[in-house]
């Protein structure tokens, strides 16, 4: 039987206890709030039968955020994506001033998300803002539109904003996949008479699947916890219309003080992100491989 090597497993070692410091410590400690009675000072006061988690799931405001923040992260990596696989294809051809375009694409990944939803939610102020001022130029409004007034609209808003700032970073990974294939392969199948959309299904798409992937994980891991546009916009009104988890978990810890169903949140949304990546990356590696087979 042959002996493994344990040199590898030593090198990983520390970056495995810098992983448990960071990760693993901060988990048992809302594992230990999430089950106990503690007061708004963080103090335990016992076990209490996972009456936090009972509390959490008869909630129906936490009900809705849950569902909220499945659409919210949806849609917002979705339509990430389907802009930024177009935006990434005309950075990548050769023309005059491609630089400063990529420059300008890359801006608002420089520009805090804090600072954006407030120039936003100016914008979209009901009475003075930038939007409402435009579209009453182009005679397309008469009255003035409360964007941030009604769920109805606010929400919609707020992915929008979500879409425009995921796109820089969006953008970058497929400039990176695109950069990675070979030109050769598109000259062979121009001179097979490949058309252009045909070259993108035969050949961008499937070589840029392994940086699709990436995308989704990291931009779903992104979104999901995403605070500051929805916070800074709308806190989550109004009356609870746009929470999502994280928010929601922000008002329960800190404004209403339920330290445990906050940790309680915490500990779901955990669980809902590491559920999603294992399945994803499965699947994924599954379809690649199954690829290769063929």
């Amino acid at each position: 039987m042959r002996r493994r090597n344990p040199l590898p497993y030593l090198l990983i070692l520390p970056s495995f206890l810098l992983a448990a410091a960071v990760i693993i410590w901060p988990v048992y400690d809302l594992v230990q709030i999430a089950s106990n009675d503690v007061n708004r000072f963080g103090q335990l006061r016992g076990f209490n039968d996972f009456a936090n988690f009972t509390a959490l799931f008869a909630d129906p405001n936490f009900l809705a955020a849950v569902g909220r923040t499945a659409l919210w992260t949806v849609a917002v990596v979705a339509g990430a994506i389907l802009v930024s696989v177009p935006v990434a294809l005309i950075l990548n051809s050769d023309f005059y001033g491609r630089d400063i375009a990529r420059v300008i694409v890359m801006l608002p990944w420089a520009v805090s998300l804090t600072m954006t939803a407030i120039v936003w939610r100016w914008a979209l102020n009901g009475e003075s803002g930038m939007l409402n001022s435009g579209l009453r130029a182009l005679g397309l409004i008469d009255t003035n539109i409360q964007w941030l007034a009604s769920a109805s609209t606010a929400f919609p808003m707020e992915i929008a904003i979500g879409i425009l700032v995921t796109i820089p970073f969006t953008t970058t990974i497929f400039l990176g996949g695109l950069s990675s294939i070979p030109g050769d392969l598109y000259e062979a199948a121009s001179l097979e008479g490949a058309s252009g959309w045909q070259q993108f299904r035969e050949i961008t798409l499937p070589l840029l699947r392994p940086f699709l992937n990436i995308a989704i994980v990291l931009n779903t891991i992104y979104v999901f916890n995403s605070f500051p546009i929805i916070w800074v916009m709308t806190q989550g009104g109004p009356a609870n219309s746009t929470d999502i988890l994280v928010t929601h978990l922000y008002k329960l810890g800190f404004r209403i003080g339920q330290l445990g169903q906050a940790s309680a949140v915490s500990l779901v949304m955990f669980a809902l992100l590491l559920f999603f990546t294992i399945v994803y990356v499965r699947l994924a590696m599954r379809e690649e491989r199954a690829h290769q087979g063929a």
